[in-house]
């Protein structure tokens, strides 16, 4: 619980690191002068899917990039660990077994971007450059660290891209004003999802664009903190198959995102409930307290859509009698493939 209610201090202590780093110039000059062919990014868990928002961030600008799931890289796609390849490797601890796999293919030949909250870990001293998130320690499940990493990846966007860096950091800052107003009716949000959570046994959490981040990390979150049967994908990929499934007892959580693809989320929304299914619509104007968040702007969407899902895993966990986050089999860091 109190990880949950640092995320606002742990984005602010991170934005002020970033403010006060030199940015990677030789890095984003190799990109724009083509000795660079393509970005990989790659990261595992939330990790992986942290790194959605800068993907479509760098396509948008033209850069050609590559999303992997680390363990999918090392031992599938070995041919874009390339000296003509840049990575962006997001690892939280630095250590996961995949991270140390990858080091080890990459050999010091391929140049390496680190994201993590661990400077002393051997991602970081196996990387190039080292964007250190300041999340502080963490118990279990990704939350501090989880919101770090997005902050500190817009960052490293802007730098890739040539966009503007303080105007990013500007809009994160005024996110961190918005998730402690959020936090600050924690008991309030999980008394009134535990009622609206009733009769719910599987969830569906769904978005488009940036909102996919959230949709992945929610499902994770939901199956380790709560142990509640949860997937995370995107609005489309629902609507070709797991739409069979609506029924009574299912909830479909619908980040509704960005402009150009609210109305096609928003259809969805309304055809769950025509087939008896349950929605939970997480935008600026749901009608649950609970799931109504208010982004400054589309950099910051994904750091509040995760909020609702967090007070959703405290309600589940609460109703099972569980402690929300406790791990039973898994480990902080995960050592072994």
């Amino acid at each position: 619980m109190q990880d949950l209610l640092d995320q606002p201090s742990a984005l602010a202590s991170t934005l002020d690191n970033l403010e006060a780093s030199p940015a990677p110039g030789d890095v984003a000059d190799g990109l724009a002068r083509g000795r660079f062919r393509k970005v990989v990014l790659t990261g595992m868990g939330s990790s992986f899917h942290a790194l959605g928002p800068l993907h479509l961030r760098l396509i948008e600008s033209g850069i050609s990039s590559v999303l992997v799931e680390t363990s999918e890289l090392v031992h599938y796609m070995p041919a874009l660990v390339a000296p003509d390849s840049l990575l962006v490797v997001v690892s939280q601890s630095g250590a996961s077994a995949e991270v140390i796999r990858l080091l080890e293919a990459a050999g010091g030949r391929v140049p390496v971007v680190a994201v993590t909250n661990t400077p002393s870990s051997p991602l970081a001293r196996g990387s190039q450059f080292v964007v250190e998130t300041r999340a502080g320690e963490e118990a279990t499940v990704s939350t501090k660290t989880y919101v770090a990493s997005l902050a500190a990846l817009e960052w490293l966007g802007a730098v890739l891209t040539g966009a503007g860096v303080p105007p990013v950091l500007r809009v994160l800052r005024s996110a961190c004003a918005g998730m402690a107003e959020y936090l600050s009716g924690w008991t309030a949000h999980v008394e009134s999802l535990t009622r609206f959570l009733e009769g719910m046994d599987h969830i569906f959490l769904v978005g488009r664009g940036r909102s996919l981040a959230s949709a992945g990390t929610g499902g994770l979150i939901l199956k380790e903190a709560a142990h509640f049967p949860a997937e995370g994908m995107s609005s489309a990929a629902f609507r070709h198959g797991p739409l069979e499934m609506v029924r009574p007892g299912l909830l479909l959580c619908v980040f509704a995102g960005e402009p150009p693809t609210i109305g096609l989320n928003r259809r969805l929304a309304a055809d769950v409930s025509r087939g008896g299914g349950k929605v939970a619509w997480v935008a600026e104007d749901a009608d649950l307290d609970a799931l109504r968040i208010a982004a400054p702007a589309v950099e910051a969407l994904p750091l509040m859509e995760i909020l609702p899902v967090q007070m959703i895993s405290l309600a589940l966990a609460n109703r099972a009698r569980r402690e929300p986050g406790a791990f039973v089999r898994l480990s902080k860091v995960t050592t072994i493939e």
